[in-house]
């Protein structure tokens, strides 16, 4: 789905923070790319969207690195896919 620049409105809960989705499917400009191509633009450093009331390590704004092994749930919030992930799978702030 198309990343939009717009202010969402969503605060997740407790520990829970918000990410761009590393895996787009398809481009800004609407290309849609395939398996392969998604897998080599993956990244495992994000800007957190959103933090929860209960975060202690970051906060909106950060670049982080989070880590790859570890398990986010993919939800679409307004039309736009974004990963939730624990502040825990944090590895650190860039």
């Amino acid at each position: 789905m198309k990343t939009k620049t717009k202010r969402m409105n969503f605060k997740p809960n407790g520990s829970w923070v918000l990410l761009p989705n590393p895996a787009k499917r398809e481009t800004n400009s609407g290309i849609i790319l395939d398996d392969a191509t998604v897998n080599k633009l993956k990244t495992n450093i994000l800007k957190v969207l959103a933090a929860g009331p209960n975060c202690t390590f970051c906060k909106e704004g950060d670049t982080v690195m989070i880590d790859p092994r570890g398990e986010g749930v993919v939800t679409e919030i307004e039309g736009v896919d974004y990963v939730m992930i624990m502040e825990h799978q944090i590895l650190g702030i860039m």
